[in-house]
């Protein structure tokens, strides 16, 4: 990303740009600041291109035609497909994109061992814009919290994090909601993100086992019905169960190899924090227990697509902690 930046900061732009990557946010934040960067308000030498297989001679035409007044056209193509394929057409074209044509496409994913992924990068630039790790975002939600005045320890922030999931887009709309709330506070607390929060459904799934385990299952009901309300589907409930028993698992059988926050939080891919609570919860499961709710999880989601059971049942069950077969 910091070519990208420094390509926009200096006005030095490439013919062609690709954005690509599993983080909404980042991408729609590239997208808006590239084509603020070189149309600059220009909607005469902006064209748009949305969705798979656009078409492919129009945009080299277009490509090929001298900007109006202008020292660039602005060519964006917005989720075509393109790079997931043979594009032998636009692959022997891109070489030969005028200098008074910047092309920019994003994606959400493409196929890095493609020859169209392989010719952006020798003559443009391709940006991967992903997931960010737990102190990435926690580096960026300060940075944002810093710039209206704002103070938050690692502890809260953590907190914060936790219940808003690693979303960017959430992350940021949180953060506004706090900077309201706390107008005139230079200090954002605990209480403050309990005040105005908004939890993400994968803490409450958190709840949900942790109530599982205690035996509190009319909590773990209470939880379930919230998520309805919220208009859950009990399909996505259920494999988000399914997926917490699974990591459960998987930290029982680390901690058992001692593996230490670190190692964990690296092989389930989550943050070290997450990883911290997850190894708490695992305390209380025999590994035999954790199994047999993955097995559970598994028959009941197939009840479900055979028909034999509803699925906001099968999340009961689970729920109601009936693993033996």
């Amino acid at each position: 990303m910091q070519t990208l930046n420094q390509d926009m900061k200096e006005k030095n732009f490439k013919r062609v740009y690709l954005l690509f990557g599993d983080e909404p946010f980042l991408l729609n934040h590239y997208k808006k600041r590239l084509r603020e960067a070189v149309a600059d308000g220009d909607t005469m030498n902006f064209n748009y291109f949305e969705g798979k297989s656009p078409d492919l001679h129009e945009i080299i035409s277009l490509s090929d035609t001298m900007p109006f007044f202008a020292e660039r056209r602005l060519i964006l193509i917005d989720g075509s497909g393109f790079f997931k394929g043979a594009q032998e057409e636009l692959l022997e074209y891109l070489p030969r994109i005028p200098e008074t044509t910047c092309m920019v496409f994003c994606e959400s994913d493409v196929d890095k061992r493609g020859k169209l992924y392989k010719k952006v990068k020798t003559v443009g630039y391709a940006a991967e814009l992903k997931k960010q790790d737990a102190a990435e975002l926690m580096k960026w939600a300060g940075g944002i919290l810093l710039r209206d005045g704002k103070k938050i320890t690692r502890q809260v922030m953590e907190y914060f994090l936790e219940r808003t999931g690693d979303d960017m887009g959430s992350i940021h709309m949180e953060l506004e909601k706090l900077i309201c709330y706390t107008a005139g506070r230079e200090i954002i607390t605990k209480e403050d993100v309990d005040a105005v929060g908004s939890v993400h459904v994968e803490n409450r799934i958190f709840e949900m086992v942790s109530a599982i385990v205690s035996g509190s299952i009319k909590k773990a009901m209470d939880l379930y019905e919230d998520l309805l309300i919220l208009k859950e589907p009990p399909m996505r409930i259920l494999f988000l169960i399914a997926r917490q028993f699974n990591q459960l698992l998987q930290v029982k059988e680390l901690t058992e190899k001692e593996s230490k926050r670190g190692e964990i939080a690296r092989a389930l891919k989550v943050p070290p924090f997450v990883a911290g609570k997850l190894m708490a919860q695992a305390k209380a499961f025999e590994k035999r227990q954790l199994l047999a709710y993955v097995e559970f999880c598994v028959d009941i989601e197939q009840a479900v697509k055979s028909g034999k059971l509803s699925d906001r049942l099968a999340v009961e069950l689970v729920i109601a902690g009936k693993t033996e077969k």
